[in-house]
Order: C-alpha cells, then structure tokens, then sequence
C-alpha cells in the first residue's frame, strides 16, 4: 500500500515537472538542472519515508523516533527544523529590501537559545514524554491546562506553517512555471504524506540531511559573495550602498519605534521557547544529557547559518538588485526600479545563480525546497500530536485510549492540518514569510512559553492561574495581530489599524504573565494548595531526573 502510494506521487511529480513547460512563457525559463535536483530529492525523502513507515509500530515511534536519537543528530535534526523558509528565504529577503535591519530577525531567532540550554531542555525531557503539555500539566489538572497547552500550539504551527507554505509555493512557481496555488497543494500533498506514513523518524532524517544541505550551500553562496570583495565586508557593504542609499546601513527601515522593536524582541527570544515543534524534539533523545547536547550542537549550527544570512541578503542587493537577468520587468516597484521574479522571498535563490549558474540553482532550489518541507513535516507533525495525545487521548479519552487508536486520530488530524495549511498559504501569498513567522512567534511566546516556564520553575502556580494567564496570554496575541496593520489593512482591507503597532508581543507576553501571577496568588482552593505542594517533588525530578524515561542511563 505504501510503496504505491510513493511511486503515484512520483509519477504526478514528472506530470508537474513535464506540464511546466506549457506555463513557462509567463514565468522563468525553465531550469532542468533544478527540476532533475528536486526530484531527487523528493524521491529520495520518500524512500526514507517508507524506509521509517516499516520502523513505526507505536506511539512512542510515531511521536519520538522511538527515543533513540543521538544528541547530534537530534542537535542536527533541531537546526534543520529551525532554519526554516523563513531564516533561509525571509531573512536573507529582509536583508536585501531594508538591509541593516534584517538583521534583527537573524539575532532575534538565535537569542532564545540561551534559555532553551540553560532552564528548558533538561527538565523538560526529565518531565514530559510526546509534548510540552505533559510538562505544563504535571501537577496541574490534566483537561484545563492539556485544553489550553493544545491550543496555543496549534495556533503557533498553522501560522508557521504559513510562512512555509508561501515560500514553497513562490519556489516551485519560479521553479517550474507552475501556478502559485498548484505549487502550494503539491507541497501539501507531500507533507501529508511525509507526516503521515514516516512520523517522526522519517520527519527527523528529512531534517538532518536538509540541515546538511542548507548549511553547506549557504556556506559556499556567503563565500562567492566575499571572495568578488577579497573578503572585504567594508568594500561589500560600500558597494550595497552605492546601489540603495546610505539608509541601508541605519536602524528603522523595517521596525522604526521602540516598542515594535521590543515587542519583535520578545516575540522572538520566548517564542523560540515555546515553539511546540522544537520542543518536541527533546522527547526523541535517550535522556536529559542527550537533550543538553542537542541544543549545544544546534546553537552553533544555527547561529553559523544566521551569520551567513546576512551575507547572502546583502549579497542580493549587489548582484541581483540591478540585474536585469533576475527582474521582472513588466512591473514597477514604487521607487520605479522593477521587483525582482518571484519577489523578496527569492532573492537567496536569484543569488544562488549568480555566483553559481544553472547548477548551483538548481542545487539551493532543491535544499530551500528541502527546508520546507523539512519544516511542515515537523510543524504538522507537533499540531497533529496536540490534537492526537493532548485533546483526543488525554482530555476526552482521559489517558484510557490505546496507542494504535491515537496514531490513528493523529493520521486524520496531518490530512485535516494539511488541507488548513494549503487554504491559509493561499490566501497570505503576498505577505513576507519571516513576518508571518514573527507573528507565530508572538503567540508561542504569549500562550505557551509563560506556562511552561512557570510550571517548572514557580512553586505558586495553580491550574487557575494557568489557564486564565494562558487563555489571556493567547486571546491578546490573537485579537492584537487580526486588528493589527498585517492583517486589519493588508488582508481585511480597512484603511486604517485599531492596534497600531504590527507586532503585539511586548502587550500580550506581559498580560500572561500578570494575569498567571494574579490568578495564582489570588486562588485558595484546596486543590491550589494541593498543586502548590507537589512541586518540590515535581522540580527534584525536573532537575536530577530521577523517575523520567532513560533516567537508568545517566
């Protein structure tokens, strides 16, 4: 059944690839160096796929690889989930729109990592099992804060999975001349299927290798850049300048106040802690030492491959800015210059052509086209495992479900999330895929983060303050991004904004915290009092490991 499966898709991919031709007057010329490179790798994920369907028996396998991942892979694996179409695409397209600016995305993405290390991954993997909602309810009433926990979560991954979804499709689109919306189903198609048969073994090994790829061909684009510049940052940034203006090189060109640029600040560095893919990832390793190295190992990995964004986004401006081979010249951009093809989110593919030719484009395609579907592998994968473990099994089957009957419910919930992701990704083509990624940080960083934080580290927490801090945390961030300038000017079409700053962070972040602080202190309850006693108990495990999974090999 699967290997059919796999070889229908196959042949529809050679369909798409041959069709393209027919559509290639109205977008770029076709590149059959990267058609033949993507369809190798596509091919090739999916024989891991079906390699990692045979090895997926139980839950554990479906949700965690079994447990059995090393602490490098797992650091590698957490890199090629992290550096997303968003850090590869969005940031370098940042880069090369407002230049200087772009680079608060870059640290901004990398500073959560610290926290992460030092007060996250090991009581997390000492405390949970499939998800962070096993952490954030484990003195806490299960439904409640499991209700909530799966809330944010979701929230968190169909936003991200925006993002993604845009940056496939205006790839494949510039790719192979197909339209948008054919390129965003196709991508959706596949991801289903990764999810779907592979679990996270499959999703893991995607990861690994795209990290490999990404890293290696970012590492040659950065170098191709510096090396027309004899390695000279001063003669490359001179010549960006000579070409966009000295404001290139000046703060405000993307976030112009102080409380935007605190509130994306926020958004970013606690957001990352609270992203439910990431997080997840810590349950696939034997044990809380293994968990510390993973994020060691991705640190380095991700902060490298941030520096190298930067690189590539100016070297954009200068190669590929004026350069009529990459313009579509039958549009305007407001400054009277041409847009380059496929817009902003291209401009680290546009690159990869001009310091490589045919076949290095082709190349960078293929892993951007790697890194997406890397991503929403492990995003659906987390939003699936919320639906499945969190809702369905722990709070309407109250834990008395067997495993083969959750992996069901959670195949259905990756078809269901799928289908979300093709709808949303449709309808927010147009917007900047490390913006939209921004918002989903928000609300991981509103909704998710203070409870798992608190739960593990405040002895005064109770399910009350939980779930009303949570709800407030993640209804705030919610309602301020819809009446925001993204979405109440840009999709809804109003003339002007109710919220007027575009990231809501810094006001959202801040309710939660208050509201889980007064809720708490304020709750007298004996249940409160009985919550309030079981953390020392909760914080020795958290801390020592005693009684979590693989603690009889520390």
């Amino acid at each position: 059944m699967n290997r059919t499966i796999l070889f229908l898709i196959l042949g529809s991919m050679a369909v798409f690839a041959s069709g393209a031709i027919e559509g290639e007057v109205q977008k770029q010329a076709l590149n059959m160096s990267a058609i033949v490179m993507f369809l190798i790798f596509v091919s090739a994920t999916l024989g891991i796929t079906y390699w990692a369907a045979k090895r997926t028996k139980s839950a554990k396998d479906f949700y965690t690889a079994g447990g059995g991942i090393t602490g490098f892979q797992n650091g590698m694996a957490i890199a090629g989930d992290y550096m997303s179409a968003a850090s590869f695409l969005g940031i370098s397209g940042l880069v090369y729109m407002k230049g200087y600016d772009g680079l608060i995305y870059s640290i901004g993405f990398l500073v959560g990592w610290p926290i992460i290390l030092f007060m996250i991954a090991e009581p997390l993997r000492n405390l949970g099992k499939y998800t962070f909602s096993d952490v954030a309810s484990y003195r806490l009433r299960q439904t409640p804060v499991r209700t909530l926990a799966a809330s944010g979560s979701i929230a968190t991954v169909v936003l991200y999975l925006i993002a993604q979804m845009v940056g496939a499709g205006k790839l494949i689109e510039l790719l192979f001349g197909l339209d948008y919306e054919i390129a965003v189903i196709l991508v959706g198609v596949l991801m289903i299927l990764y999810v779907t048969f592979g679990g996270m073994l499959a999703t893991t090994w995607v990861q690994i290798i795209k990290a490999f790829l990404l890293l290696s061909g970012a590492t040659f684009m950065a170098v191709a850049v510096m090396a027309h510049y004899d390695f000279s940052f001063g003669a490359l940034f001179t010549h960006a300048t000579e070409l966009k203006g000295i404001a290139i090189m000046s703060p405000g060109g993307l976030v112009s106040d102080p409380v935007s640029a605190i509130s994306l600040g926020i958004a970013l560095m606690f957001g990352t802690a609270g992203l439910p893919h990431i997080l997840m990832r810590f349950f696939t390793v034997s044990d809380a030492k293994e968990a510390r190295k993973s994020v060691f190992y991705a640190t380095g990995f991700i902060g490298y491959f941030y520096i190298l964004t930067f690189i590539i986004g100016f070297g954009a401006i200068v190669m590929v800015f004026k350069n009529p081979a990459y313009l579509d010249v039958v549009k305007h951009a407001v400054d009277g210059t041409y847009p380059i093809l496929g817009g902003s989110n291209m401009a680290a593919i546009h690159l990869s052509h001009a310091v490589g030719g045919d076949f290095f484009l082709g190349f960078i395609s293929a892993v951007a086209f790697a890194t997406i579907l890397a991503v929403v592998s492990g995003l659906t994968l987390a939003g699936a495992s919320a639906i499945s473990h969190d809702l369905y099994a722990s709070v309407f089957k109250r834990g008395n479900v067997d495993s083969m009957k959750e992996m069901r419910v959670s195949k259905i919930a990756t078809v269901i999330l799928g289908i979300v992701a093709i709808i949303m990704g449709i309808m927010f083509e147009k917007q900047n895929i490390a913006f939209v990624v921004g918002l989903a940080f928000a609300i991981a960083a509103s909704a998710n983060f203070p409870i798992l934080f608190l739960s593990m580290y405040w002895s005064k927490l109770t399910t009350r303050g939980a779930v009303a801090g949570g709800s407030i945390g993640l209804l705030t961030a919610i309602v301020l991004v819809i009446i925001s300038p993204t979405v109440w000017v840009k999709i809804l079409g109003y003339k002007t904004a109710i919220f007027p700053y575009e990231h809501p962070a810094l006001f959202s972040v801040v309710a939660a915290f208050v509201a889980i602080w007064f809720f708490s202190i304020t709750d007298k309850s004996q249940s409160a009092k009985e919550e309030q006693e079981a953390f020392e108990a909760q914080f020795i495990r958290s801390q020592t490991g005693i009684g979590a999974e693989g603690a009889s090999q520390h």
